[in-house]
């Protein structure tokens, strides 16, 4: 069976999400106001603006989710679920919730007639404007992006949550809130299967007791996702190959650095 994880109060799920994102629009405020001192435009602000702003949110997530978790007691990694799972097993299961996301997705978009191709938020980050912003965009959306998202959703919220009323009230509700924060940077169209993604990748994440397959499978959706923006083919392979890559260099280190998961 899988671990529950620490007993973190439900209420502090919804401190952290309100936390995190109200730490995010000072962040992104400053950025712009010192943007704007060196000639940024406020209407229309550069990529490095952007992405910066980007970034700040994701550090944000993380923050607010590691400073309430310290009301219970001082939080270690595997505490947000960064511990070993059996590899193929979960390269399964990743298989069962990626392919079920993808059909669901195909069929949601045939009957709302909407886009296959979400561009919204690499347009939005100035990812066609150069290559440097390309590259930057890129390691936002397929690196960063699913390691905080994953880490403050499926390692804080969705624990916290699931010591209230149980672990599918707690993936439906973390599904919801995972597809609503996603409004501004996604087709209207895209969110019910984000939300149906976001509960997934909550089941998934009961089913392998580890956090990782769940940062992989957050980031080879969000690179097929990117790749298909840019109108990429093979590009899409060594690029994916990079983000897994390099999420596994960073958790290794974490792990090198917090000592052994106990047993």
């Amino acid at each position: 069976p899988t671990p529950t994880g620490p007993q973190w109060k439900a209420w502090t799920a919804w401190v952290a999400l309100v936390g995190g994102f109200a730490g995010a629009i000072a962040g992104a405020l400053v950025i712009g106001i010192v943007a704007a001192a060196f000639g940024s435009s406020l209407d229309d602000p550069a990529p490095a603006v952007n992405i910066l702003a980007t970034v700040v949110q994701d550090l944000c997530l993380i923050g607010a989710a590691i400073l309430m978790a310290r009301i219970a007691a001082t939080p270690r990694p595997w505490d947000f679920g960064l511990r070993p799972t059996a590899f193929w097993p979960a390269v399964g299961w990743i298989v069962v919730l990626l392919v079920g996301f993808f059909l669901f997705t195909a069929a949601w978009v045939a009957l709302v007639g909407a886009d296959n191709a979400d561009e919204t938020l690499p347009k939005e980050l100035g990812a066609e404007d150069s290559d440097v912003a390309l590259v930057a965009v890129a390691l936002l959306v397929c690196v960063l992006a699913p390691l905080a998202e994953e880490f403050f959703f499926r390692g804080y919220f969705f624990t916290a949550l699931r010591s209230w009323r149980g672990m599918w009230p707690a993936a439906l509700i973390t599904g919801l809130v995972f597809g609503a924060i996603h409004a501004g940077s996604s087709d209207p169209a895209f969110l019910v299967p984000l939300a149906g993604l976001g509960t997934g990748l909550c089941l998934l994440y009961v089913r392998t007791g580890s956090l990782y397959p769940c940062v992989a499978a957050h980031a080879l959706n969000n690179s097929l996702a990117f790749g298909a923006s840019q109108h990429w083919g093979w590009e899409i392979v060594p690029m994916t190959a990079i983000a897994l890559g390099l999420l596994t260099a960073i958790f290794a280190v974490v792990r090198r650095v917090s000592g052994p998961v106990p047993a």
